[in-house]
């Protein structure tokens, strides 16, 4: 059965690649909303807006658990954010690190939210880059 990327989906990506992959379909499903309308539109949910960093949250299974299920919320958090690193040094074009685990989250995060509130900035854009950290990831040595 085909993964579907939406976020009513229990299906959880649990590797960088397919984190990558779910959050360049499903940005291309609720699109990017910026400013006042960080929370509008289609697919977003109620706690992450739709824009880059949000899509990758949801792809790594942010409010999309279902009960019933078991899930390796270990591996997902990791592969979420190895995502998140090879998405950063994607747009930089260089390693985006820190000594401390914690630093470099921070670091990552605020490269993908700079990029994604660069004014005109489009879900193209972003699932384009997405995939392209994707093909980055597949040759990390994680």
């Amino acid at each position: 059965m085909p993964t579907r990327h939406t976020p009513e989906s229990v299906v959880i990506a649990d590797t960088p690649v397919a984190i990558l992959e779910w959050a360049a379909r499903h940005i291309e499903h609720v699109g990017i909303h910026q400013g006042p309308h960080l929370f509008a539109g289609p697919g977003r949910t109620a706690t992450l807006p739709c824009w880059p960093r949000g899509a990758l949250e949801v792809a790594a299974g942010h409010g999309r658990g279902a009960a019933g299920r078991t899930y390796d919320w270990d591996r997902i958090g990791r592969a979420r954010d190895q995502a998140f690193d090879v998405l950063a040094e994607t747009l930089t074009g260089h390693p985006v690190d820190a000594d401390d685990p914690t630093v470099a989250k921070a670091l990552h995060r605020e490269v993908i939210d700079r990029w994604s509130a660069e004014p005109g900035r489009t879900a193209t854009d972003a699932a384009r880059v997405f995939r392209a950290a994707a093909v980055a990831a597949e040759h990390a040595l994680f």
